[in-house]
């Protein structure tokens, strides 16, 4: 989203202009929410809070969902010319604080930083849904669309020491007694 801000840079410090964010960025992101644009006395600070859908691959059973986000923007854009009107702001201010810039035309674009946030708020393993069963770990069969044809074993391999202690006597006697 890019926003002439020249009226704004030149108007008083604390001035604040809301606009409306509707649009899906070139990564595919849909993004919608209000931006608030504050002129402080070495920037304008953008604000606000938005809603995003992304498609995303299940970490359970690889199948492409849609995952709503909600996140919060505050970000600091530095205008690269004099338009301010206060002190203008030198290259090395600019990376030192580590912000955005406006560029020469005075245009102000949100779209790198609603970027990042969105990245930031992607989750570390994201679920299609809470109950997914994901794939069987033998032979990779989607256990959302039925059971597969492996062996249904539950047992912990590393109880295996413990059983072969156990005689086959022994062992007849605890399945007669689990039944």
């Amino acid at each position: 989203m890019k926003i002439n801000v020249a009226q704004q840079l030149k108007s008083h410090v604390g001035d604040a202009r809301h606009y409306a964010v509707g649009e899906t960025t070139d990564d595919g992101f849909s993004i919608n929410g209000e931006a608030k644009l504050v002129l402080t006395n070495r920037s304008i600070l953008a604000t606000g809070r938005f809603h995003a859908v992304i498609t995303t691959t299940c970490s359970r059973c690889l199948d492409d969902f849609e995952h709503p986000l909600e996140f919060e923007l505050s970000a600091e854009f530095f205008p690269t010319g004099s338009t301010l009107s206060t002190t203008p702001t030198s290259i090395d201010e600019i990376q030192e604080a580590d912000g955005f810039t406006i560029g020469e035309d005075h245009i102000l674009d949100l779209s790198e930083a609603l970027r990042q946030n969105i990245v930031l708020s992607l989750p570390v393993k994201p679920i299609c849904k809470p109950d997914c069963a994901g794939l069987c770990q033998k032979c990779g069969q989607d256990l959302n669309q039925g059971q597969c044809e492996c062996p249904n074993e539950h047992s912990d391999p590393r109880w295996s020491p413990l059983k072969q202690l156990l005689s086959d006597q022994m062992a007849e006697s605890i399945r007669e007694v689990s039944k």
